[in-house]
């Protein structure tokens, strides 16, 4: 008995103290700051948020540390250069990595991280030594995505409530300021920490041609406008992340705007990563009047005059990227959203809620 308690101590002990690792970094500059991030959460790993441990040390020291009490089981780590010391991993609009870093079975992911393939096992007690070489997600220019895509939406109107499926190219690029995808664009101007604050502009397709419905004969064809305004990001603790963005006519072809309000959260699971999301969006009287009113110089008696008025909707839905390399990877995106009631009862209206899809396939350079 007595010769088993200096085991059980020992074992209590490694418990206690967790394990030893080693990490030699390589592709790191001379001189600096070198932050060392312990992730066990798959989530957490996703945002490069709230990890396990962390430890700064200073890369004058040698390109080998040693750490102790590092976390046991399956953990992955991230090594970044705080290159302007301000004590956490800079990011651009969209939540991209803007500093260099590295991270464990020298992982190189192009968008968000899966734990899955950056994890290894960490014994209780143990000690072991890894390499990680660092790099730059976003490259020295940027990365440029091309694929295929297809876009569909239900319709809302009298007469004409089939879906819509269109092929479409996926293009992207994602560059430390500026992001690009599709009909949208966004410029980040400040902040690169939990908030972040960028000039966007997207491009609003027509919402209708009158001969999608015999009920739309006579109001002629909705056009599309150029939108542009501003959007906020900000990180709140446990992972949520808040979107708030307003956008305006600034061709003046309709005129007014529209304002979104998402608060989303990911999960992660192996390859996939999913992130539900929840919205209110506002529409301006312009542009809902645009889009489902009726004026009274085309006001029939089938068709009343209706004036919309501003209009204030709820979305639901959720994203999904899926990384099937760390070059290739299938994006989709699902949403309802449920008008109110000056939308609903719009005479032109044939249901007051809304379907929309997007998937896509794509290639980062």
């Amino acid at each position: 008995m007595r010769a088993l308690i200096p085991l059980i101590l020992l074992s209590l002990g490694a418990l206690a103290h967790g394990a030893e690792l080693t990490v030699t970094v390589g592709g790191a500059p001379a001189e600096g700051t070198l932050v060392v991030q312990i992730y066990d959460s798959a989530n957490a790993f996703g945002d490069f948020r709230d990890p396990a441990r962390e430890f700064r040390v200073q890369l004058a020291d040698g390109t080998e540390h040693r750490f102790e009490d590092v976390p046991t089981g399956t953990i992955a780590v991230l090594a970044f250069v705080d290159e302007n010391d301000n004590g956490f991993l800079d990011k651009n609009f969209i939540g991209i990595p803007r500093e260099t870093l590295g991270i464990s079975n020298n992982y190189r992911p192009k968008g968000p991280p899966a734990f899955q393939r950056a994890s290894f096992d960490m014994p209780v007690g143990g000690a072991r030594d890894i390499d990680i070489e660092l790099f730059r997600v976003l490259g020295n220019r940027g990365r440029l995505g091309v694929g295929v895509g297809v876009v569909g939406q239900s319709s809302p109107y009298v007469g004409s409530s089939e879906t819509v499926l269109q092929p479409i190219p996926a293009i992207t690029y994602n560059g430390e300021r500026l992001q690009w995808l599709g009909p949208n664009i966004q410029y980040g101007v400040a902040g690169s920490g939990k908030f972040r604050l960028a000039v966007s502009a997207s491009y609003r397709i027509g919402a209708y041609e009158e001969d999608d419905s015999p009920v739309l004969d006579g109001l002629g064809d909705r056009d599309g406008t150029l939108l542009a305004g501003l959007g906020m990001r900000y990180e709140i603790p446990g992972g949520i992340n808040l979107l708030a963005r307003y956008e305006h006519d600034v061709l003046d072809r309709i005129g007014g705007g529209q304002a979104r309000l998402r608060l989303s959260k990911a999960f992660q699971a192996g390859i996939v990563r999913l992130v539900p999301q929840v919205a209110v969006n506002w529409l301006g009287a312009d542009l809902a009047n645009y889009d489902f009113g009726v004026p009274a110089s085309a006001a029939t008696p089938e068709r009343p005059e209706w004036n919309v008025g501003s209009a204030v909707s709820l979305e639901v839905g959720f994203g999904s990227f899926i990384e099937l390399t760390e070059d290739w990877r299938i994006i989709l995106n699902l949403s309802l959203e449920q008008f109110d009631d000056s939308v609903g009862d719009s005479p032109i209206v044939d249901t007051d809620r809304v379907v929309r899809g997007f998937a896509a396939i794509t290639y980062v350079f």
